[in-house]
């Protein structure tokens, strides 16, 4: 019997190609589109998981009071990790330290690379659960010792074993290679962070870190104990920074929690405190985007399995009168639902197969599928079956319901309420799809508000060189002038972070006019003389830098959010009071510069001669009239000159700041490819229906003409109904597309509106490409010969 069922759906299949078409081609698009989309959220929620206490692994975060807002911290003190470790430590199983990522050369004898690593305490190995390729996880209990990864090591050593080799890092301090891990995984969050760890006591006896416990600059990570949960521990911990601080810092209020390994990837936004989520929100549309594809698609089948239920409302009856069962026809209907799903699926994975490495580039994605997964093929099936049922199950009940003695004395007609059904269905679709074209557009505009943000410095042209090693330090004047003395190069200056990441900040400063109860908290740029002309900053008031006043070294420049920020009227001249109690005086002020995140108002920043002469970076103009194959030439040429032990790095400005909105871009490029692929899906059901209706209203088209409609008036009447339903869906999307979008917004402090001609051109589109859809069907009917629509039968 079962095997008749399936017989009976291919032959439906094969009898009307047109439709089996369009139900097929419907459903493929939209099981494909939804299979990416789990495949990415699969890949989102992956991370971290490959570590071995994944669930017990929590970083230790901050919230502090700073102008009267919580602000939420990842930066610690030096003290933390022994005061967790000696007076907590029933709490946790590993407390472990580390620096934040940095990137350093690692040379044996003539070879060099550049890596990024960390410096990190000696439980490291086994708080991340690294597996060892060489040596053990104790290995980095020596303070002179340092870890590999596998990659690192091979392009260092070939394929000996390392162990025991002497590595220098940054052409300075010998370290002792005690081990080698393969690589993280690209589903963790140090993925491109840990090429190689070395002791933290290596970091802090070079110097250049205060210790104090208002001094952060380091990451504290934890793995709990068996019996440990993370709030409690979080409540015990919370005050244990506050205890410590001097009364004088107490203003900022610090209080710790535990943040949980699960959370780091999912939930890394916060606001007052509080976690807010972050790249979940985006798992989240994605997710619902990929169910709202897949709906559509079911929709598809269902309106046109319905629409045609006058050309099976005989067989109904033949079946139901010869003996079948309401539950027989119903399973009869499910499983030519699953005949036409399974071949949907069969051709949605080559579409899968076919567009997953275009997919992963949008995506900046390394996803594959394992085929050879039994566990794999289970919820493939398990997902075919629950579509199957889905999008057959109103046919099935609504088919199985006909009375056989109105259908076989042909009285039976589905009636007007019949087509109700059909046309929800249809104005869900186009609500979906035109919510969907209204996000794409918002996303974008968004990005292109955020892109289009005044900088205030000149991003083209300029070039970032780290400086790793003391030689360029005491080496810097001369190679400053080679650079200069090229042609090539306009200007060069250094500074202590780069311009698009600018993160250094300090407390403590002094000024007229002061509230006495504020906790200040203002971003610093230690810079060298020329950074302003190389950055190209904007002066607003007052004078630059300049080598030609020495007393400059006692002198600082504000951007405009610090004045506002100090309530000064008359900035110039103004005395601010900072490090150890030396008087700065104000020369300048400048234009607001975006030196973090691109979504966030400018933090007020103070700008003085690097007091301290240990700069981190070179900032190089490079000329207007000279390309940037051939900046990079000389500034290889150059540097290989006064620093040959090190290899050369740089990045271009505006590469750096591209990342900024790299993330957004991509999933703002995705959800208008979904978007496009939904109105795709939408259309061809909408062409379906179209193409049904004008054949059911066949006759009554010859009879229109013969008695003199024109072609305008036939194709009116064909087209009217589904432009109805398409205004209606505009009408419902338009509230519910500003509302989440609204919402979505909500989440940049530096954010664009909702502009009404956006959501009228998305009304105003969903209508044109519903008019050419339906069109062609409609202008197709209205041209046929009415003798030929009168003999039709």
């Amino acid at each position: 019997m079962y095997k008749s069922y399936f017989t009976i759906g291919v032959r439906n299949l094969l009898k009307d190609k047109g439709y089996s078409f369009i139900n097929i081609a419907g459903l493929a698009l939209g099981i494909a589109v939804a299979m990416m989309i789990g495949l990415w959220v699969h890949d989102e929620l992956s991370f971290n998981k490959h570590h071995k206490n994944y669930h017990r692994i929590a970083a230790v975060l901050q919230n502090n009071t700073v102008d009267g807002k919580i602000e939420t911290w990842s930066s610690q003190s030096y003290q933390l990790g022994p005061e967790l470790r000696n007076n907590y430590g029933n709490y946790f199983e590993h407390v472990v330290m580390s620096s934040f990522p940095a990137s350093a050369i690692l040379s044996d004898n003539e070879k060099k690379i550049t890596a990024v690593g960390c410096f990190m305490e000696g439980g490291a190995p086994e708080l991340l659960s690294l597996d060892m390729v060489h040596g053990n996880r104790a290995g980095l209990q020596d303070p002179a010792s340092i870890l590999l990864s596998a990659s690192v090591a091979t392009s260092l050593f070939g394929d000996i074993d390392p162990v025991g080799k002497i590595l220098k890092l940054d052409n300075g301090l010998d370290l002792n290679v005690t081990g080698v891990f393969q690589d993280i995984s690209d589903h963790s969050s140090f993925k491109g962070e840990l090429a190689f760890i070395a002791h933290l006591e290596v970091l802090v006896n070079r110097g250049g870190r205060s210790l104090g416990w208002v001094n952060n600059w380091l990451q504290v990570f934890v793995q709990l104990a068996e019996h440990a949960d993370v709030q409690p521990v979080s409540d015990v911990i919370k005050d244990v920074k506050m205890k410590n601080v001097d009364k004088s810092e107490a203003g900022f209020k610090p209080e710790l929690f535990l943040h949980p390994m699960p959370a780091w990837y999912l939930y890394s936004e916060f606001k007052d405190g509080v976690s807010t989520g972050g790249r979940i929100d985006f798992v989240w549309l994605f997710g619902a985007i990929g169910a709202f594809v897949l709906l559509l698609a079911c929709i598809n089948f269902m309106n046109l399995s319905t629409a045609r239920s006058q050309k099976r409302a005989k067989e109904v009856g033949v079946r139901k009168a010869i003996g079948s069962a309401r539950s027989q026809l119903i399973s009869q209907f499910f499983a030519e639902s699953l005949v036409t799903v399974t071949l949907a699926f069969m051709f949605s994975i080559l579409l899968v197969q076919l567009f997953l490495p275009w997919f992963n580039t949008i995506a900046n994605k390394t996803i594959s599928i394992a085929w050879i997964s039994p566990a794999l093929w289970a919820v493939m099936t398990g997902f075919v079956l629950l579509i199957a049922l889905i999008s057959g199950s109103y046919p099935a009940f609504y088919l199985s319901s006909f009375r056989p003695v109105k259908v076989l004395k042909g009285t039976f007609t589905p009636g007007n309420y019949a087509a109700i059904p059909r046309k929800v269905l249809v104005v869900l679709q186009f609500t979906v799809s035109v919510t969907l074209i209204i996000g794409t557009i918002v996303i974008y505009q968004q990005i292109q508000f955020a892109k289009n943000r005044p900088l205030g410095y000149a991003l083209n042209g300029l070039v970032t060189v780290p400086i790793k090693t003391e030689e360029v330090k005491k080496n810097y004047d001369v190679l400053r002038n080679d650079l200069l003395a090229s042609g090539v190069i306009s200007e060069v200056a250094t500074s202590e972070t780069t311009i698009t990441n600018l993160w250094w900040s300090d407390k403590g400063f002094r000024w007229r006019g002061k509230d006495p109860n504020l906790s200040d908290n203002i971003y610093r740029g230690a810079i060298s003389y020329e950074f302003g002309k190389t950055v190209g900053w904007k002066i607003k008031a007052g004078r630059d830098f300049s080598r030609d006043f020495p007393a400059d070294s006692s002198a600082v420049i504000l951007n405009e959010a610090a004045v506002k920020y100090m309530g000064f009227e008359e900035p110039l001249g103004e005395v601010i009071q900072g490090y150890f109690g030396r008087n700065y005086t104000v020369i300048g002020v400048v234009e607001d510069m975006i030196t973090q995140s691109l979504y966030k108002p400018s933090k007020q920043t103070i700008f003085l001669l690097d007091p301290f002469n240990q700069p981190n970076f070179i900032n190089i103009r490079v000329s207007p009239q000279s390309s940037p194959q051939e900046a990079l030439a000389v500034l290889t040429r150059t540097f290989a000159k006064h620093n040959p032990e090190t290899p050369f790095e740089y990045t271009f400005a505006d590469n750096e700041f591209a990342e900024k909105f790299a993330f957004e871009e991509r999933v703002g490029r995705l959800v208008g490819i979904f978007a496009t692929l939904a109105i795709f899906i939408s259309c061809l059901g909408l062409f379906g229906l179209a193409s049904f209706v004008a054949e059911q209203r066949t006759k009554e088209i010859g009879i229109r003409k013969v008695m003199g409609a024109s072609v305008s008036n036939l194709w009116r009447m064909l087209s009217w109904d589904f432009i109805v339903l398409v205004v209606i869906s505009c009408a419902i999307a338009i509230p519910l597309g500003y509302y989440f979008m609204t919402g979505w917004l909500e989440n940049y402090d530096y954010r664009t509106g909702i502009s009404w001609w956006i959501l009228l051109l998305t009304c105003i589109g969903a209508l044109v490409v519903t008019i050419t859809t339906v069109s062609y069907q409609a202008v197709k009917a209205a041209l046929m010969n009415p003798v030929k629509s009168l003999c039709s039968e």
